[in-house]
This record gives structure tokens, C-alpha cells and sequence, in this order.
């Protein structure tokens, strides 16, 4: 019997085709086998399950938003465009998707969780407990939302933004009104805006130079207040070197000329 070697070559090519050709139909025919069974209609997809934190959703709702926009069955569809899909809808921070057999999406949700307005309250920008901002109306009626400061700043900004919110809220509790509002300019100026309507330059500075501006403030303010009656306060500004200047109802400045500075008093250091 001659060996395979002693074959004419054309025989060898033909032979080599003829494998080859069998084995790209053989691929194609389990290609089309494996299409057909993941295209099955007993693949079709049942149902979405959702649980985690859903205080803003519903099973229902989301799945009459997505099912139209879902494309294959179960078996074919991609998983992170499904989760892709689902963190498209408001609230919702993150979302884990998994197949369940037979035909079932299950999808665990984390919403965000709202602590300011990303700018003007009611403009339907948040920001959430990360720092990071969100697009999103609260529900109507939602006692909370009456409460959330405005913060301010440039694009990228609300992580910094919210971290001097959350320390400069406790220095200048003394004062006796919430802190409302609170801006980044784009030049880096600080200006903050208590709930009654004062107005506090914070000027420029690192984190820590804001904060102890703001400390000098808020612990010498009460005894420059008791010196002026009690007169309502509408403005501070904290930017000096050596101390801070106040602007309070009622109280005048010496001479025309120094009117438009309405500087009132000035605290130095001690």
C-alpha cells in the first residue's frame, strides 16, 4: 500500500480541499444549529425580576420602558447593554443583571440617594451622597427635597463642591440658620448663603483656610451681634488677613464715601 507521501500532489490538494470543505460545512451547520436553538421562541425572554433599592421604580414601569428596546432572547441578549439600559433610568445609580434559567432576567438595583440640587432648586439636576450629580425630579410632595442646599460650581466640581458643604455645615451651625447655598466660582471663589438670606465671602484658599475663616467667624460672631442689638446680619465678608467685615441692617456707615463698602464692623483676630 503506498504511503501518503507517494500520493501525486494534485491528489494530496484535492484530498486537503475536500477536508476543508467538510469541516467549514460541518461549522456552519453547528453555527446554524446553535443560532437556531438560541433563537428558539422557548427562549423567549419571560420576565424581569427587580429588587434592591426601588423606591423610585417598579417592576412594572421599567418593564414596559425597556422591553421595547431589548433585542434577543434570552440567551443572545448582552448582558451590559441590558445594564447599560436599566442605569439610563432616573434614580438609578448602578444596576447588577443576571440570568436566571429558564427565561428570566433578574436585576438588582442601587438608587441614588438625593442630599442637594446641582444648582437651582427645582432645575432637576441632584446631587447624591458620592458627590456626584444626577438627572432626576424628586416625587411630588417629597418633604426632603424643601430642605436640600443649592451647590454650585463648575463641570466635574460636585464631588469638591459637596465635601466643603458637608464641613462647613457644622462650623457655621452657631449661627443659628442652615446653610442654603454654596458656590464655586469658575476663578475659584467661594461664596456661600445661610437659609435666612446672608450672604459670606469665603474668598479663595485651600480647603483648610476656608475652614478656618469660617471658624473665626461663626465663634466671634454672637458677641459683635450682642454689641449691635441683635441686628439682623445680611452679609459677611471673611477674605481679610487679620479678621472679617459684617454688613447689618439698620447700621450706617460713617461717611458717604465708605457707604458703598457698607462695611459695618470688623472683628480682628484675637
Amino acid at each position: 500500500m503506498a504511503s501518503r507521501s507517494a500520493l501525486p500532489f494534485d491528489v494530496r490538494i484535492m484530498n486537503g480541499l475536500a477536508s476543508a470543505l467538510f469541516l467549514s460545512v460541518a461549522l456552519a451547520a453547528l453555527g446554524t444549529a446553535v443560532w437556531w436553538v438560541a433563537h428558539h421562541p422557548s427562549w423567549s425572554l419571560g420576565r424581569i425580576v427587580v429588587d434592591g433599592e426601588v423606591e423610585h421604580q417598579s417592576e412594572e414601569g421599567v418593564r414596559a420602558y425597556l422591553a421595547p428596546q431589548l433585542r434577543g432572547s434570552f440567551l443572545t441578549l448582552d448582558l451590559q447593554e441590558v445594564k447599560r439600559l436599566f442605569e439610563t433610568l432616573p434614580w438609578v445609580r448602578q444596576a447588577v443583571v443576571r440570568r436566571e434559567f429558564p427565561n428570566r432576567l433578574h436585576v438588582t438595583l442601587q438608587e441614588h440617594e438625593a442630599v442637594a440640587w446641582w444648582g437651582e432648586a427645582g432645575g432637576g439636576k441632584l446631587v447624591n451622597r458620592q458627590g456626584a450629580v444626577f438627572e432626576a425630579d424628586p416625587d411630588p410632595g417629597h418633604a426632603q427635597a424643601e430642605s436640600w442646599p443649592e451647590l454650585v460650581g463648575p463641570e466635574g466640581g460636585s464631588d469638591r463642591v459637596y465635601a466643603l458643604y458637608r464641613q462647613l455645615q457644622p462650623v457655621l451651625q452657631p449661627l443659628g440658620q442652615p446653610l442654603s447655598q454654596l458656590e464655586l466660582g469658575a476663578s475659584g471663589h467661594w461664596q456661600a448663603r445661610l437659609a435666612g438670606g446672608t450672604q459670606i465671602e469665603l474668598g479663595r484658599g485651600s480647603e483648610a483656610e476656608l475652614l478656618a475663616r469660617a471658624e473665626r467667624f461663626s465663634s466671634t460672631l454672637p458677641e459683635l451681634m450682642t454689641r449691635y442689638g441683635g441686628r439682623a446680619l445680611e452679609a459677611a465678608d471673611l477674605r481679610y488677613p487679620d479678621g472679617y467685615a459684617v454688613r447689618m441692617r439698620g447700621v450706617q456707615t460713617v461717611s458717604d464715601d465708605k457707604a458703598a463698602a457698607a462695611l459695618a464692623a470688623r472683628v480682628r483676630k484675637k
